[in-house]
C-alpha cells in the first residue's frame, strides 16, 4: 500500500489549501483514513479522520475550519483547510488504518505517506 500526499504550499493567514492523498494498493474503501501533522520541535498530532462509511472526526484546533472527505472511486482522501492560521504550519501526513473505527492515535495507523509541507504566513 502506498500513499502520496500533495497540495501543500505557502499561504497567507486566512487563506485556504486543499490537500490530497492518493492511495494505491489494498482496499481503499475499507480503510480508515487520517491526516496528522508535525511542526518542528513538536509531537505529531491528529488533525482529522474519516471512516470507511464516512463518519468524521476532527481535532478541536481545526474543527469548523477543516473538512475531510473521501472519494472511493479515485482512492483519494481530501483535506480542505480554510481560515488558515500561522499555528497550522506543519508537515502534513496522510495515513491509513485497515481495521476498526476512527482513531486519533497515530501509532495504530498501518500505512503512511511522505508529508506535504503547509506554511501559513502572518
Amino acid at each position: 500500500v502506498q500513499l502520496q500526499a500533495s497540495g501543500g504550499g505557502l499561504v497567507q493567514a486566512g487563506g485556504s489549501l486543499r490537500l490530497s492523498c492518493v492511495v494505491s494498493g489494498g482496499t481503499f474503501s475499507a480503510y480508515v483514513m487520517g491526516w496528522f501533522r508535525q511542526a518542528p520541535g513538536k509531537d505529531r498530532e491528529f488533525v482529522a479522520a474519516i471512516s470507511s462509511y464516512s463518519r468524521t472526526d476532527y481535532s478541536n484546533s481545526v474543527k469548523g475550519r477543516f473538512s475531510i472527505s473521501r472519494d472511493n472511486a479515485k482512492t483519494t482522501v481530501l483535506l480542505q483547510m480554510n481560515s488558515l492560521k500561522p499555528e497550522d504550519t506543519a508537515l502534513y501526513y496522510c495515513a491509513a488504518k485497515e481495521y476498526g473505527e476512527i482513531s486519533s492515535d497515530w501509532a495504530i495507523y498501518d500505512y503512511w505517506g511522505p508529508g506535504t509541507q503547509v506554511t501559513v504566513s502572518s
